[in-house]
């Protein structure tokens, strides 16, 4: 990710992808098209691409706020921290993005006999992605990748990999397993991050794991819905002052 300034001195931010040799660029300029018609306050929104050989580069609206990784991570000397109910706030608002996203795309199926027309061109034809597509290929992928963020806000530690998943799963079942018993409370303390241990909110980050779990398993008719797993995190912003949208 890079960040760009134009010569009005309006900033960009400017995601350089990996290149895919799978992916055809009718495909993923047809992806481009659908999701760049979606506006949602907790959307980052995209404002163009470009395609240049084998680069494929998406422009972002700049956060000025900087990412999570600065304030997961801060750099020696910063004393900022993230604290929970600011966590939590953050978790909701990337949920009520994704299933925006889901439910945008469940419209053009339903609109479209089951298939999702993503593609128009000159002839008013276009390429179709079934409804079994889009659930595995783009929402349960965003389930996944969800929980990784999720998991990533509880532990304070980098994302976890589909190579890691297994091991990710051992350490929660036993956490579970060992419910309520003090061994549980000790290796609890042991994954979360310190700045969230001893302040009494242990029970709440037990359910924030149990959401994380349940998302990261490792195939994806296993995983809920992203509208589920709003339903299931939004619950938790009462406490905090942060309303669920209705409109979902």
């Amino acid at each position: 990710m890079y960040k760009a300034t134009l010569p009005n001195g309006w900033f960009l931010a400017v995601k350089r992808l990996q290149n895919d040799s799978e992916q055809c660029e009718s495909q993923f300029i047809a992806e481009l098209l659908a999701l760049s018609r979606l506006r949602h306050e907790n959307l980052n929104p995209l404002l163009g691409f470009c395609i240049e050989r084998n680069e494929k580069f998406l422009v972002y609206k700049y956060m000025s706020n900087g990412n999570l990784h600065d304030w997961l991570y801060p750099v020696e000397g910063d004393n900022k921290v993230l604290e929970w109910p600011l966590r939590v706030k953050i978790a909701i608002g990337i949920a009520k993005g994704l299933p925006n996203i889901s439910n945008f795309g469940n419209s053009i199926i339903s609109n479209h006999g089951g298939a999702m027309f993503v593609y128009p061109n000159d002839n008013d034809s276009g390429l179709l992605v079934n409804s079994g597509v889009w659930e595995s290929d783009f929402v349960k992928k965003d389930v996944y990748n969800y929980g990784n963020v999720l998991l990533e806000l509880i532990t304070g530690r980098k994302t976890i990999s589909s190579s890691s998943c297994s091991s990710i799963h051992v350490i929660l079942q036993e956490l579970f397993d060992h419910l309520p018993n003090s061994s549980a409370s000790s290796l609890l303390n042991d994954i979360i991050d310190k700045s969230l241990s001893g302040i009494g909110i242990n029970g709440e980050i037990l359910q924030f794991l149990k959401i994380a779990s349940d998302c990261v398993q490792p195939f994806p008719y296993q995983r809920p819905t992203m509208l589920d797993v709003y339903k299931r995190i939004s619950s938790f912003g009462e406490r905090y002052g942060i309303k669920s949208d209705p409109r979902i």
